[in-house]
């Protein structure tokens, strides 16, 4: 079964490299303090837990909400983090539950462009680092202001095997 992705209009592609439209869309998200690896799996356990039923329906019983991809980590200033999945259309039609966990927030993103860069294997700070420095020099020769912290997705379970893996960055850009 596929896990759902935000849509998105591609505006253009060059390789490895797209500019893209979302349109609006909520996530449930966290801010966890630590470095890039502790932070990102303390907070995949929090904004997990609410997905898989650590929140508070319309009811009042809790609500199963399916998995989405990419699980999307950005710096939030300092030693923080912030990470959140992009929740799916079905749910937000219906309802969104309450977070049972006061840390998880639902947060409306309103529409928005991003410059992306795709790359396979372990998202290392190494790898974080080179493909950040590539989006920015891309971003730069399309005319493009970034508008915004880069955010780090990653699209696949931990039990993908590196040559399989699908991993962005991401910066907002106007």
């Amino acid at each position: 079964m596929a896990v759902a992705e935000p849509p998105f209009t591609i505006e253009r592609r060059d390789g490895d490299f797209e500019l893209r439209d979302y349109p609006g869309f909520v996530v449930a998200e966290t801010r966890v303090e630590g470095g890039f690896d502790e932070a990102s799996r303390a907070g995949f356990r929090r904004v997990a837990n609410y997905i898989f039923g650590g929140n508070v329906g319309p009811d009042g019983k809790p609500i199963k909400i399916a998995m989405t991809a990419p699980v999307t980590v950005e710096p939030a200033g300092g030693d923080q983090w912030r990470l959140h999945f992009v929740m799916p259309d079905d749910v937000r039609s219906t309802g969104l539950p309450k977070p049972a966990d006061p840390s998880v927030n639902l947060r409306e993103v309103p529409r928005h462009r991003m410059a992306a860069v795709r790359f396979g294997g372990f998202t290392t700070e190494a790898s974080i680092a080179e493909h950040t420095a590539k989006l920015r020099d891309w971003i730069a020769a399309q005319g493009l202001q970034p508008a915004g912290e880069p955010q780090i997705a990653r699209y696949n379970d931990p039990f993908t095997l590196p040559w399989n893996r699908r991993n962005e960055i991401m910066i907002p850009v106007r």
